[in-house]
C-alpha cells in the first residue's frame, strides 16, 4: 500500500485552517509537504504486514552453529520510536530488549534491530509492537521461545492530559519457555 502524499498535504492545510492559521504564511507555506514527507519515512512500516518484514529480513544463519539448548540471544537497548495510534502522539526514548532460544538458525542480529524499527514505524500500541516483533521472530527463526521487552515514555501522558513527564510504560512480550 502506498502512503498518499498529496492527501496527507491537502489535510494538513485543512487542519492548520481548522487551528485558526493561515497556511499562506511564511513560515507555514512548505508545512503541509514537509510533513506528508515526514509522514511517509515515519509510517513506513505500514506499508508492510509481518509477514512481508519477516521475509525482508530473513537473514538467518545454520553452518557452523554449535549451541546448547540453554543458549540464549540477547540483543538489548535498540532505540525505536512510535506513535501512539489512540491520540498520534509520539511514543519516545524507546529501548527495545529482545531475547530468545535458537532453534536450528540464527538471525543476523542487526535484523533484530531492523525488525524492531520497522514494527514501530506504524500507529501502534506498544503492547503490540512486542508482540508484531515476537511474531516476526518465530516466523523468520522457527523458535517459539521469544521475550520482547519495551520501555518507553509517551507524549500522549506527559506532553497533554495528566502531563507526567517521567513516566514510563514498560511491556514484556513472553513466548514459549519465557511464559510465567
Amino acid at each position: 500500500m502506498k502512503i498518499d502524499t498529496n492527501k496527507i498535504e491537502f489535510h494538513i492545510q485543512e487542519i492548520l485552517k481548522a487551528l485558526g492559521e493561515n497556511p499562506e504564511r511564511e513560515g507555514l507555506k512548505e508545512t503541509p509537504k514537509r510533513v506528508a514527507k515526514m509522514y511517509e519515512e515515519v509510517f513506513q512500516g505500514i506499508k508492510y504486514t509481518n509477514r512481508e518484514i519477516a521475509d525482508m529480513f530473513d537473514k538467518t544463519f545454520e553452518e557452523d552453529l554449535t549451541y546448547n539448548k540453554n543458549d540464549m540471544v540477547t540483543v538489548k537497548d535498540i532505540e525505536i520510536f512510535s506513535f501512539c495510534e489512540h491520540h498520534m502522539a509520539l511514543m519516545y526514548n524507546m529501548k527495545v530488549s529482545i531475547s530468545y532460544f535458537p532453534k536450528d538458525k540464527v538471525i543476523g542480529i542487526s535484523k533484530l534491530a531492523r525488525i524492531a524499527d520497522m514494527v514501530g514505524k506504524r500507529l501502534q500500541l506498544q503492547e503490540r509492537i512486542g508482540s508484531d516483533i515476537a511474531e516476526i521472530i518465530e516466523m523468520i527463526t522457527g523458535s517459539k521461545d521469544i521475550e520482547v521487552i519495551i520501555e518507553g515514555n509517551h507524549s500522549c501522558m506527559s506532553a497533554r492530559g495528566i502531563k507526567k513527564t517521567q513516566a514510563k510504560t514498560v511491556t514484556k512480550t513472553l513466548r514459549g519457555r519465557f511464559e510465567i
